[in-house]
């Protein structure tokens, strides 16, 4: 007979061997249902991409098809790292989630060091042929070392120097360190999914809130100190004041969207990505997405992630253990912001932040670090367990 645990008591109680493969079977169909929701994302993000990066790939006289090719390698890549993340049994990132973070930050250190430097900013370390973006491991690893510290700390949560302590190193010194790039946006990717995992923790909510609003503070103060973020902040109250210089994107952006219509000009049929619309395959690929698939494409986009935002918490919620569930919740929260962020930006209800839309937008390191993270999803969903405890004379 198996036990299970009762988490308001704190007791175990027995539970019917063909109760534990229910339940184990309920959590391999969210793990299947999250699978197909990630597949449906990748196969728009590779038709769109196939759309929206043919005219840089013919200005740059690499061949119609050459960053289309990229991303598929990165996607294949990408899958069979979501499949030795399935694999692995999630506790492994709780053990090895301070290394993991420490290599992380030597990793920001030698990018702000050495590192390549695009359009004013250094955050890339480029060997030969590969070009590693730490960013975005970065996220991956802070959050699963969150994680594990809030699973240590238990009931000293209750404590505020004991939330306020760890809290303070592990996302100042990697925040600063991305600002030193700089890179506002994956601060804001790192920091917001961190703040979700405090309140799914034992942290009080009054603690939550109070660090919530130093947090929201410092980073519009952050916003506002950069003269090219002030720009970004100030053109997305009205970016037809200057639509041919910081408000350019947030229009061209609406103007793709607003040639959509309904049910948008077709497939391949985009005219924004003819040098209209500026990184049309990356930040803005939502924008040729509604252009082409009009109102209804958009939708169905935007459903997929809230899809996976529901799938993913239904997941965290039946976590094993407190590290899986603040993990799994530090994932989700990763993806559903950014794509919240990212679609925002480009239907010009946020400020844009130059984030890329998870699994849709052109970018290797970005895929093949989400598709591990969906992995780890999986495993934590595979080991799920009951919530609710039966009576101990179960048959």
């Amino acid at each position: 007979m198996t036990d299970v645990v009762d988490r308001q008591r704190g007791v175990r109680s027995p539970r019917h061997p063909r109760t534990v493969a229910a339940v184990r079977s309920a959590g391999s169909r969210r793990a299947i249902f999250l699978l197909v929701i990630v597949a449906m994302l990748l196969t728009v993000g590779l038709g769109a991409m196939l759309s929206a990066s043919s005219v840089v790939s013919l200005k740059a006289d690499s061949g119609q098809f050459a960053l289309f090719t990229k991303q598929v390698m990165w996607v294949a890549l990408g899958v069979a790292a979501l499949v030795v993340t399935s694999l692995v049994p999630y506790r492994v990132w709780q053990k090895y989630a301070p290394l993991m973070f420490m290599l992380t930050l030597v990793g920001l250190v030698v990018t702000v060091a050495v590192g390549s430097t695009r359009g004013g900013a250094t955050r890339w370390i480029v060997v030969g042929p590969v070009t590693v973006q730490v960013a975005e491991f970065a996220k991956f690893s802070t959050l699963a070392l969150l994680a594990a510290v809030l699973t240590k700390k238990g009931v000293l949560l209750r404590s505020l120097g004991h939330v306020l302590a760890p809290v303070a190193a592990i996302l100042g010194s990697v925040s600063l360190l991305l600002l030193a790039q700089p890179d506002f946006g994956n601060v804001m990717l790192i920091v917001a999914p961190a703040f979700v995992m405090l309140f799914a923790s034992a942290v009080p909510v009054r603690f939550v809130l109070g660090l919530a609003g130093l947090g929201g503070a410092a980073m519009a103060a952050m916003a506002m100190a950069a003269p090219y973020r002030k720009a970004r902040l100030l053109s997305f109250l009205d970016p037809f004041a200057d639509a041919q210089n910081s408000g350019l994107q947030a229009v061209q952006s609406m103007v793709a969207l607003g040639t959509g219509g309904l049910f948008g000009v077709g497939l391949g049929q985009s005219r924004a990505r003819w040098s209209w619309l500026p990184n049309a395959h990356t930040d803005f690929i939502f924008a040729i997405i509604g252009e082409e698939t009009g109102f209804a494409g958009a939708t169905v986009v935007i459903m997929l992630f809230a899809l996976l935002a529901v799938v993913g918490v239904s997941i965290a919620y039946r976590a094993p253990d407190m590290f899986g569930r603040l993990f799994a919740i530090g994932i989700v929260s990763w993806f559903t912001i950014q794509a919240i962020v990212n679609i925002g930006g480009v239907v010009a209800i946020l400020p844009i932040t130059g984030v890329p839309l998870p699994f849709i937008s052109s970018g290797g390191n970005a895929m093949l670090v989400n598709l591990a993270a969906v992995g780890v999803l999986v495993n934590i969903a595979r080991s799920s367990r009951s919530r609710v405890v039966e009576p101990a004379n179960a048959s």
